[in-house]
Parts: structure tokens; C-alpha cells; sequence
């Protein structure tokens, strides 16, 4: 009698990843039609590194160093700040495009369907990360071509430093999905998705935490970029990691467990 059950879960499967790749598919090609908003998502990282590397880099390679100007050193300090700060701008556009679907209906016609129920925030996580993996490309390239180089970093530690980043950008696309499932419109999930682009600017990403107020030191040292950031600087510089590794890597895994089953939850809600 209970043998018809054991097919069972191998075609659930089946259907799920079948459903998540017609997703992810549908989520590239609304982002290949409209790219205006990941355009301007992804300039705002770019602007951010050619004004400081061009404009202040002297001035804050000065202060930084205490000694004199040195705007390369200042590149390698900056870039992988940068790196994160392109993540956080990139899965904006995934809270706005959440919210988009839950509000203009195309989510309850979904629910008609036999489509996985999952499969539509699988496709929007996939395709956000990948959009951000190539975002991070496009923003290294940049960094590259304006003097950033990392001479010491060996092929394990590049490696790390990629899954770092993979990481980090699936933790902060799950936080983003939750976001953009409780905006009531596109224009409030980008509000409530905003302090994915201004905690890089509260963190190390800029100067060093030591520089900064010291009542403020504990605020921007334990937040998840800084740890990331200086995790990063560790494993494509050489400069001392410590803490901060274990640090990142929970932070990364408590986002994304936490944002997984915050976005699961309401979704997971009938609609009203």
C-alpha cells in the first residue's frame, strides 16, 4: 500500500527545480528588458570609488597612513568596502522587484497554478545573486583598471574571498526578498531596503573604525559589513584578519537563515 508514495518526493523535487529555473529565467530576462534600475544601482558603487579614489584619495590616504599622499594604497583600502557596498545596491532592486509581483497580481495568478510554491522567491535569490556576482565583476574590473592590484593573494585565498563575497550577497537577497514581501509598494520596499547601501557607510569600509568616535567604534566594528570588509581585506591584502573571519561568516549565515524563514513566513500567507 505504500509503495506509490516512494515516487512521490523525487517528482516533487523534480517540480521544484523545474519551477525555480522557469523563475529564474523569467526574473533574467524582466532584468535584461528593464535595466535602468540595475544601471542605477550599479552606478552608485562605481561614482563612489572614482570620487573617493580621485577626489579624497589623497587627502584620506594622507590621514589614514599619517604620513603622505598615496592614492594606490588608498585604492586597495577602499575596493573591498566597495565590493560589499555594490552587493547591498544590487538586492535593492530584488526588494522592488518582490514587491512588484506581490502587488501587481501576477503572484495570485501563480497561486492558481501548479507552480511550486517557492519557486518564485527561489528565482528572484538565484537571479539576484548572479546579478550581483556581476555586478562584483564589473566593479572589480573597474577598481583594476584604476590601479587596484592584490600581488600577495594566493589562488585559495582568492577563492575564499570569492565564496565570501557569494556568501554575503545570498544573506543580504534573502533580507531583501523579506523586505520587499512586507512593502506595501515598490517605492516603500526600496525605503525599507535603503540600509543595505548606508551601513557600508557606517562601517570600515571608508577608514579605519579606530578613527572613528568612541562610542561609535562598537556600532560600526559588530555590524555585518565591517567584519566582511576586513575579512576581505585580509584574504586579498594580507592584513590581519583575527575575529573577524568567524564573525562574517555567522553574521552571513544568520542573515540568510533569518531572511529565509522571514520571506517563507509571508509569503506562506494567505492573501487578503
Amino acid at each position: 500500500m505504500s509503495t506509490p508514495l516512494a515516487p512521490a518526493r523525487p517528482a516533487r523535487i523534480s517540480l521544484a527545480v523545474r519551477d525555480s529555473s522557469t523563475m529564474l529565467r523569467r526574473n533574467l530576462l524582466h532584468a535584461r528588458r528593464y535595466p535602468s534600475m540595475t544601471l542605477n544601482l550599479l552606478l552608485t558603487p562605481v561614482m563612489m570609488l572614482l570620487l573617493f579614489v580621485y577626489i579624497f584619495g589623497d587627502v584620506m590616504s594622507a590621514g589614514i597612513g599619517g604620513g603622505g599622499a598615496d592614492r594606490s594604497a588608498y585604492i586597495a583600502y577602499i575596493v573591498p568596502g566597495l565590493l560589499l557596498m555594490t552587493i547591498g545596491s544590487t538586492t535593492i532592486g530584488t526588494a522592488v522587484a518582490v514587491s512588484m509581483d506581490m502587488t501587481e497580481g501576477i503572484i495570485a495568478r501563480f497561486r492558481t497554478m501548479s507552480v511550486h510554491r517557492g519557486a518564485v522567491l527561489v528565482g528572484h535569490v538565484v537571479g539576484s545573486v548572479l546579478q550581483s556576482v556581476a555586478s562584483v565583476v564589473l566593479v572589480g574590473a573597474v577598481a583594476v583598471a584604476i590601479g587596484f592590484r592584490s600581488t600577495d593573494a594566493t589562488v585559495l585565498e582568492w577563492l575564499a574571498a570569492a565564496g565570501l563575497l557569494g556568501l554575503f550577497a545570498l544573506a543580504l537577497t534573502w533580507i531583501a526578498v523579506g523586505m520587499g514581501l512586507v512593502g506595501p509598494n515598490p517605492e516603500a520596499a526600496s525605503n525599507n531596503a535603503m540600509p543595505l547601501i548606508l551601513l557600508p557607510l557606517l562601517s570600515s569600509a571608508f577608514v579605519p573604525v579606530d578613527a572613528m568616535p568612541g562610542w561609535f567604534r562598537p556600532i560600526a566594528e559588530y555590524q555585518p559589513f565591517t567584519p566582511a570588509i576586513e575579512t576581505l581585506r585580509g584574504l586579498l591584502l594580507g592584513t590581519e584578519i583575527g575575529h573577524n573571519g568567524w564573525l562574517a561568516v555567522a553574521w552571513c549565515v544568520g542573515l540568510a537563515v533569518l531572511g529565509y524563514a522571514w520571506s517563507k513566513s509571508r509569503f506562506d500567507r494567505d492573501p487578503k
